[in-house]
């Protein structure tokens, strides 16, 4: 995994897990077109890297990501509809990739976290936020909808409560945000990272093509409901066959730590 080359993110690579972090405190780590376009790398680049396991996505400053910068905000207002069109296409496919990723993703989330950085906690796996995190859904106060994070933060907390927050634009809290599962743990702001570090610590635990596995599973289960039973037995009968799962087993059945926890510790 290299880690130059990104004028927004900050990249840290060790035992397995990679910490990207959004680099722009001046603005709160708004999303403008260039972070947009180094988000998106980072994760497709992560998800072809061996040597990546869990990703911590994260920011640098006061605020994990205030949404939209405000310079990128008065550009879209001169765009062309064509222009508009490509420009959200372009931002779907970053909260795309951090979905699709085949590396489980925490978010380490603080502060500040409002719309497009909505669409980057709900495009998350695990996430833990700051006690004093607060967020909001703040589009249709500007004019324009929460269209291009929606798949994405409907998924994570129902029709229900978007109807609410979507029309709404209320700010509401981190207690808040993990009783409709937009977030899953909450710690005091001193405690983030060391909550962060132990929902790492679960996730490599898992194999890593077990993790892939299961996250692609998880989609067919939403997308494919009506082939769920042919589907599932096809995944199980794979995964048991497979290097992994033998493994996996091996260990269990002679009181050991399978190979990719050893690997993990080294």
């Amino acid at each position: 995994m290299k880690t130059l080359g990104y004028e927004n993110l900050r990249l840290e690579i060790d035992g397995g897990v990679l910490r990207v972090l959004l680099d722009r405190p001046r603005v709160h780590n708004a999303l403008n077109p260039a972070l947009i376009g180094e988000i998106a790398s980072c994760f497709e680049e992560a998800a072809r890297d061996d040597a990546v396991r869990v990703v911590v996505l994260s920011g640098e400053g006061r605020s994990f990501c205030a949404g939209a910068d405000v310079g990128y905000m008065r550009q879209t207002a001169r765009f062309s509809h064509e222009e508009n069109v490509e420009d959200a296409r372009r931002l779907a496919a970053m909260y795309r990739a951090i979905d699709r990723c085949p590396k489980p993703v925490v978010g380490r989330v603080f502060g500040a976290v409002v719309g497009g950085g909505c669409g980057l906690v709900a495009s998350c796996d695990l996430v833990v936020a700051a006690e004093d995190a607060w967020f909001a859904f703040t589009e249709v106060r500007l004019g324009i909808s929460p269209a291009t994070i929606a798949p994405f933060v409907v998924r994570k907390i129902g029709i229900s409560h978007a109807r609410e927050l979507f029309l709404s634009g209320s700010r509401f809290d981190a207690g808040r945000a993990r009783e409709i599962g937009l977030v899953h743990e909450v710690s005091s702001a001193e405690a983030l990272d060391e909550a962060t570090e132990r929902a790492v610590s679960r996730l490599l635990k898992g194999g890593p093509r077990a993790l892939a596995a299961t996250k692609e599973l998880l989609r067919e289960l939403e997308e494919h409901p009506e082939e769920a039973t042919e589907r599932m037995a096809g995944w199980i009968a794979r995964l048991r066959g497979g290097e992994e799962g033998q493994e996996g087993l091996g260990a269990f059945l002679e009181k050991r730590e399978p190979a990719w926890r050893e690997e993990v510790s080294r």
